[in-house]
């Protein structure tokens, strides 16, 4: 164990800390986070942890859906500005006044503010979007991501289901042509997609799947060789997990925002009790019930 490792280890001690990780945060966090996961099982994590610090290493909106799981807890996001910019693509205000104006209910991503959530009636996360919609009774405004939509009305031929123009840079960034270029220096290979990449890609992946589901997908595949069309340190965790397979990750796939938590940040956290997640308890309250909703419905 490194000094920093160990450093950590006893903050956590000191401060009943649990470590909350996700799965594309780089390989320094991952090797020391308490639970590594996708966003429903980091909000599920969440909302059963004893400890009386959630230290969350991800970005703001999964922070701020801790806080809202666990509203007498103190969550730390190691570094505030480690926001996801497809969150921020939504304007609660002009969601509110669409949903009035079509009277329709609103799924959201887990993938946005907690001011969003608010005026939601379900939350999702890629792992469990088909199952969300298709549990709603009439059509949906699904927000934010445009891509992920697209791939949810594959699913159903009658349902309205009317998309916000968002989208994840990282995953938008994933061409087809990149896909192809590794699939031709390893034809063996299959290709694993992360609903939130362009159709085009998704068109052409043998399996569509959140993190988690890649992680699944791999373990129980018998293939030795996979394309991880997600943010590369998905496949940090494969290689530690399946030692005795190979996991080809593609250049353009680097969530920055994600690169900004690090293992420095995270120990500097624990110390000062600094950076805080705090929000409104009105916000907090109307939110909950969405985010209760997703997990209620699970994957």
């Amino acid at each position: 164990m490194t000094m920093k490792a160990e450093r950590l280890r006893q903050l956590k001690e000191e401060c009943n800390a649990v470590i909350l990780a996700h799965n594309y945060q780089r390989p320094e966090i991952q090797d020391n986070a308490d639970y590594l996961g996708d966003s429903l099982g980091l909000a599920q994590q969440a909302s059963e942890t004893d400890a009386d610090v959630i230290v969350f290493c991800g970005v703001d909106f999964m922070a701020e859906s801790a806080k809202i799981l666990n509203p007498d807890k103190t969550v730390l996001l190691p570094d505030i500005g480690a926001r996801c910019p497809m969150a921020a693509m939504v304007d609660p205000d002009r969601l509110q006044r669409i949903k009035q104006e079509k009277d329709m209910d609103v799924v959201s991503y887990v993938n946005t503010t907690a001011e969003t959530k608010a005026v939601s009636d379900i939350c999702c996360t890629s792992a469990n979007a088909v199952k969300v919609v298709g549990s709603m009774p009439d059509g949906v405004i699904f927000v934010p991501d445009t891509n992920l939509g697209r791939w949810v009305q594959q699913h159903f031929e009658d349902k309205d289901i009317m998309l916000w123009p968002g989208f994840c840079p990282t995953h938008q960034g994933i061409e087809k042509t990149d896909v192809m270029e590794l699939k031709q220096q390893h034809p063996d290979a299959v290709v694993l997609a992360h609903p939130e990449c362009t159709l085009d890609v998704l068109d052409i992946a043998d399996a569509v799947e959140s993190t988690s589901g890649m992680l699944r997908y791999a373990h129980e595949s018998d293939a030795k060789e996979f394309i991880i069309a997600t943010e590369q340190e998905l496949a940090y965790r494969m290689k530690q997990e399946m030692p005795g397979k190979t996991f080809y990750t593609l250049d353009v796939a680097i969530c920055q925002t994600m690169k900004k938590i690090t293992l420095d940040k995270a120990i500097a956290s624990l110390e000062n009790m600094q950076p805080e997640i705090t929000l409104d308890p009105d916000i907090m309250k109307a939110a909950r019930l969405p985010l209760q909703r997703m997990m209620d419905i699970g994957r």
